[in-house]
């Protein structure tokens, strides 16, 4: 950034006026003699490349860059519910010692909570250099103010250059306030991650509504921070030995404005994000009459019905059942996708599916090019033959 100096030497009635209407937004304004900017300036810079030579310039701030060696390690931070890890955290570390091999640093991984020393232990059989186990009382309910400062003590001490969050309710209340704290970036629900040779870290994620891939990346500040939704990147395979260590971490003077009075458990609903085989579907359903016949090739595989956005406006599914950017992100055995155009909004959700197989009367739709196996045809006559083929 920068900004635009005046030169007041060079000020007369004549030369104000000139200023006052190159301007396009008023936000140059008269102040008896002189001349002010004021907060409308879009910093468009006509006053210095039409206005009077030398009288307006625009003067760069001054970067203070930092030192990129001092900052190492992929740090991932551990979801859990009273020390049950969340999946998306070993495909956090999966991806974290991609990135890591790549620049040769380590892989930490962050678990706060209490009596977590023994869970923490199952870490280290998918690789990770090193565990930093914040275990207390205090802990044992997420809180926003201590696991903010957990968090801030860990990367005071360990600088890691990069830290992978899980975009789930706890990740996403998390990892706005650690970008906040140490004035930094911070990318949400990055799609695809990659590193450079410097350790800038590539954060790709669909952004306008899903019509463009933004490639972010935070050149100057660290730690680097991008949540991730589950499901999108792979789980390594567990090692049967143990590999790394566990480093036993305290810290004084832990405070909070909330106090966690009551825990009440929802009931465990079935999930379309942990479904094996998935049967969705688009704007070629018409109405909630022809939903049966979806919910009848879903029961016939042993899959859950899933859609699209305009089929949870129609109310012909619950929101829960929604792929895509604004939906579930899903990565099933095998996904119909029936009756949908395949915009990058809904593909963006389930193409990493080992198996998609397409149903579509439009030839051209874009749902074909992710998909492995299509099939050009009407629906409401493709699925009754598939149905009675599957049960035969």
């Amino acid at each position: 950034m920068g900004k635009l100096v005046i030169n007041e030497n060079k000020l007369n009635d004549k030369v104000i006026e000139e200023l006052v209407k190159i301007c396009p937004f008023g936000a140059m304004e008269r102040k008896e003699n002189k001349l002010e900017i004021s907060a409308g300036c879009k910093m468009c810079r006509l006053c210095v490349k039409k206005g009077p030579a030398g009288v307006v310039e625009f003067v760069e701030d001054k970067k203070v860059l930092i030192d990129k060696s001092l900052w190492r390690g992929i740090a991932v931070y551990v979801d859990h519910v009273d020390g049950d890890i969340h999946p998306v955290t070993y495909e956090l570390i999966g991806k974290a010692k991609e990135l890591g091999g790549k620049i040769n640093h380590p892989v930490y991984a962050v678990f706060i909570g209490e009596n977590i020393k023994e869970k923490a232990e199952e870490l280290l059989h998918y690789g990770v250099d090193e565990v930093f186990v914040y275990d207390d009382k205090e802990f044992k309910y997420f809180r926003i103010e201590p696991y903010t400062k957990v968090f801030e003590d860990f990367i005071i001490n360990n600088k890691p250059s990069t830290i992978l969050v899980g975009a789930t309710t706890i990740g996403r209340s998390l990892a706005p306030r650690i970008a906040a704290r140490f004035r930094t970036g911070l990318t949400a629900d990055c799609t695809i991650l990659d590193i450079k040779e410097n350790t800038d870290l590539v954060q790709i994620r669909p952004a306008f509504g899903g019509n463009i891939m933004a490639q972010i990346i935070n050149p100057n500040n660290r730690p680097q921070l991008a949540t991730v939704r589950y499901k999108v990147m792979n789980s390594p395979s567990r090692n049967e030995e143990k590999s790394g260590k566990i480093n036993l971490c305290s810290i004084d003077q832990i405070t909070s404005n909330i106090n966690v009075l009551k825990v009440v458990k929802k009931e465990v609903e079935e999930s379309i994000a942990d479904a094996e085989i998935i049967v969705s579907v688009g704007r070629g359903i018409k109405s909630e009459k022809d939903m049966e016949l979806i919910k009848e090739l879903a029961n016939s595989i042993g899959g859950q019905v899933a859609g699209t956005r305009p089929l949870v406006e129609n109310g012909l599914i619950d929101a829960k059942h929604q792929i895509g950017l604004s939906g579930r992100t899903v990565k099933p055995k095998l996904i119909f996708a029936i009756g949908i155009s395949g915009a990058v909004q809904y593909t963006a959700g389930m193409n990493n599916s080992d198996c998609i197989i397409a149903i579509n009367k439009d030839p051209n739709a874009a749902i074909f090019n992710v998909a492995h196996y299509g099939i050009v045809g009407d629906l409401y006559e493709i699925i009754p033959k598939l149905v009675e083929k599957i049960r035969a």
